[in-house]
């Protein structure tokens, strides 16, 4: 059987009621949150489970929609965590309440663990692109000496980021070779050590799916690895990572290298959120393994890669149900195809686009956001945040 979160809007509207009549605001939040509805798509379903179910899911007081094979299962947050408790459900329910446990949203977390130290969640993290490649989709070949991007990096910390992600291979569509790990290395070292000592403090991310270039950039001042393929294109990147203490962030991607950005990949059976999310579960499970500290790994849904234009509106539209991972979630929207479809603007014209994603993915749970044009994709994040948090502050 399998359990895929629906994502549903938020709590906020009650607990901004509750704290009118006098509530705290922990209090009031904790019980909006319970209140809050939720849903899951259940399948894989044999009879005897469905009979079980109905009844039982009645007697919580749960919605309950049942099909062959398949049911969906609503009600509110607190419900719901009655349903997940294996030990007071029938026998035959027990294996799918372990599921839906699995499934529901953990505590969000309030840090992420890097190299460099922890970067605080309270409020949306931006991290500037910082692409050192002759051939990038958006800037290719503007940054690739280090006085350049050494130039590019202030700017972007001027204009409000808060991290820097460096890269030394495209991942663009269309391209037909992999860049040989020591040129890549040649690209980014130098400009993370210029970077490193211009701004000792920043937590800088270097951009690249072999451990031979992360470990290089890693010993350079870098204190985050960014795999686009979450760790399993190089059976070492994660041991790399794991050594240096260093934050992890992977992305959700399918196919060898050179097909991530094609839509070779892109079948997801109707429904690429639960996919993606079953995806992504296996990757934070096989760093662990590997020694990677689960405080350090931040989650990426990979918009733009191995997904259509209609798959990324709607795993963006879904985007909270990442927080059943229990992890982070980085959005990296900038720029990309899918916005490009939806807007009719080139490359050149899609940062206000890029704006629009990130305040709509942070209202779905992303904290950090990958960008190019800081500036206003910092306003849009303003506002949502603002909107979140019911004021400035």
């Amino acid at each position: 059987m399998n359990v895929t979160p629906l994502a549903l809007r938020s709590s906020r509207a009650l607990r901004d009621a509750l704290q009118a009549r006098g509530w705290e605001e922990g209090e009031a939040a904790v019980a909006a949150g319970g209140a809050n509805p939720a849903a899951f798509h259940l399948t894989g379903l044999d009879q005897t489970t469905l009979e079980a179910l109905v009844p039982f899911a009645g007697r919580l007081g749960l919605d309950l929609i049942t099909g062959e094979g398949y049911a969906i299962l609503a009600g509110s947050r607190a419900r719901l965590g009655a349903f997940a408790r294996p030990w007071t459900v029938p026998e035959p329910l027990a294996e799918l309440a372990v599921q839906v446990g699995l499934a529901m949203p953990g505590e969000e977390p309030a840090v992420w663990l890097t190299a460099r130290g922890p970067v605080r969640l309270d409020r949306p993290v931006i991290i500037g692109i910082l692409n050192v490649t002759p051939d990038s989709f958006s800037d290719g070949g503007r940054f690739t000496s280090p006085d350049a991007a050494l130039h590019e990096a202030d700017r972007l910390l001027e204009a409000g980021a808060s991290a820097l992600d460096i890269g030394g291979e495209s991942t663009r569509p269309g391209r037909v070779e992999v860049v040989p790990a020591d040129l890549e290395r040649q690209r980014v070292v130098p400009v993370i050590e210029a970077i490193a000592a211009r701004h000792p403090a920043l937590v800088l991310s270097v951009d690249t799916v072999k451990s031979e270039v992360a470990a290089a950039a890693l010993e350079a001042g870098a204190a985050v690895v960014n795999d686009v393929g979450a760790f399993r294109l190089d059976p070492a990147m994660a041991n790399t990572a794991a050594r240096a203490r260093a934050g992890a962030i992977l992305m959700h991607s399918r196919g060898a290298l050179l097909e991530i950005a094609s839509y070779e990949h892109a079948d997801y059976g109707g429904d690429v959120a639960g996919v993606v999310l079953s995806e992504l579960r296996a990757a934070v499970a096989s760093a662990i393994a590997a020694g990677v500290a689960p405080e350090a790994i931040v989650v990426d849904p990979g918009f733009g890669f191995s997904k259509t234009v209609d798959q990324n509106l709607a795993l963006l539209d879904q985007l909270e149900v990442l927080a059943a991972l229990g992890r982070p979630v980085l959005v990296g929207p900038s720029r990309k195809r899918f916005l490009g479809v939806v807007t009719g603007q080139p490359v050149t014209a899609r940062d206000r686009a890029t704006a629009a994603a990130c305040a709509l993915a942070y209202e779905r749970g992303a904290r950090l956001f990958r960008v190019h044009a800081v500036a206003a994709a910092r306003e849009a994040l303003a506002v949502a945040h603002a909107m979140a948090s019911h004021g400035v502050a």
